[in-house]
């Protein structure tokens, strides 16, 4: 049985092969570079190959390792930036931390713009879990600030996909952290 990684390098030893004989057949004729032209366009298309085949490659990877039976994805929003400088942030899945991210002040500041983290991919079997974030930052009047959220999740065998979201929660001056499941 043929794995990923062997189909991959098969395809990268007979792309390197194509590149190779060309330049290998004009010097055996002896002739000095009277294809360089073509040669560079070949080479620039088996380039063009290459990229296309990791393309496919990465695809079908992902479609192995995540079948969209067991697929679960977990996802970061931050909408604040009044009431929290965002730190880090934990995640984990039925007691098991899955993710871990302490966050530059570059990339808390593209959470605030609107970015969006993929925080876990990975697989789940159906059935009940518990989902749980936990997440530290320095809260209002520069005070250390912790808090956790919890999500019950029932996966069936569609994908799942959650977003942890952190916002400003103006009524009591606080942040707050929810889990909400994606339709």
């Amino acid at each position: 049985m043929m794995t990923l990684k062997n189909t991959f390098a098969l395809h990268v030893a007979s792309l390197a092969l194509a590149l190779w004989l060309p330049t290998a057949t004009a010097q055996d004729n002896g002739e000095s570079g009277t294809d360089d032209g073509a040669v560079a366009l070949s080479v620039e298309e088996l380039k063009k190959q290459v990229i296309r085949l990791n393309r496919d490659l990465f695809i079908l990877e992902e479609d192995l390792l995540y079948p969209a039976s067991t697929q679960f994805a977990v996802f970061l929003s931050l909408d604040t930036g009044e009431f929290l400088k965002l730190d880090s942030v934990k995640l984990k899945v039925n007691d098991e931390t899955v993710a871990a991210y302490l966050y530059t002040e570059r990339q808390a500041k593209a959470l605030q713009r609107g970015g969006m983290q993929r925080l876990h991919i990975g697989n789940l079997k159906t059935g009940e879990h518990e989902v749980t974030v936990f997440v530290e930052g320095i809260g209002p009047d520069n005070r250390a600030y912790k808090q956790a959220a919890t999500y019950q999740l029932q996966k069936d065998t569609d994908t799942a996909a959650l977003e942890v979201r952190i916002r400003d929660r103006s009524s009591d001056y606080q942040p707050e952290v929810a889990i909400v499941e994606w339709e």
